[in-house]
């Protein structure tokens, strides 16, 4: 399984039998100012409905899209949305944000699109077994740094792969990841926006891709 980090929110995830997957593409414009995402993908994953995260017509080819609670079946993938919020205030502000979790080539992927809140145990019960997280670390929208450690914790992924942070490409009111790789070990500035995950880690690592399309 290859993973390409494009930008912001945006993953392409590569299965091994070539399925691509797409996640929250974003719209340029606002402040976004990265490149527009230009990639083809059999599957596209939407947390939520801004256009920072649900441009789904800037993917090339004819993607099924995955969104909403429940368990979405595609090309034998078995994606489970399950409903959070946007915001500290239960959706009041920003509205709902599903976190996404699938099962591919043995890895058990959770994406976390823009989540606004801490998890409890019984939410991470829910989400169930976590080997690779995507998860924000910016603030300001969602969770911030410190926020996000705490969520790292209770979910206890293998692989944390930061998104959703300030780069010279993003205006938003948002902080750097380095405020979250902050006095945290076994952090790997990969230097690369892409990352073959042929194995995971015994014990837990970060894992800083470069985002593609700055």
């Amino acid at each position: 399984m290859k993973i390409k980090y494009l930008a912001h929110a945006s993953f392409l995830i590569t299965g091994e039998d070539g399925t691509k997957i797409i996640t929250d593409p974003y719209e340029v414009g606002g402040g976004i100012r990265y490149k527009g995402i230009d990639e083809a993908a059999d599957i596209v994953i939407v947390s939520h409905e801004h256009s920072d995260h649900n441009y789904v017509r800037g993917v090339r080819g004819s993607p099924t899209v995955v969104r909403g609670v429940g368990t979405h079946t595609v090309k034998g993938i078995n994606f489970k949305g399950i409903t959070f919020y946007h915001d500290k205030s239960k959706g009041a502000e920003r509205g709902t944000n599903n976190i996404f979790t699938f099962t591919l080539n043995g890895v058990n992927v959770c994406f976390c699109g823009d989540l606004g809140h801490t998890l409890s145990q019984s939410d991470a019960d829910e989400i169930g077994k976590v080997d690779l997280l995507l998860i924000p670390v910016g603030g300001f929208y969602t969770i911030d740094a410190n926020e996000a450690s705490e969520v790292v914790d209770v979910l206890n992924p293998k692989v944390v792969i930061p998104m959703h942070y300030k780069t010279r490409s993003v205006d938003y009111p948002i902080a750097g990841v380095d405020k979250f790789l902050s006095g945290k070990e076994n952090v790997k500035q990969l230097n690369t926006s892409e990352v073959d995950v042929k194995t995971l880690p015994e014990k837990r690592e970060i894992w800083v891709l470069t985002p593609a399309l700055l």
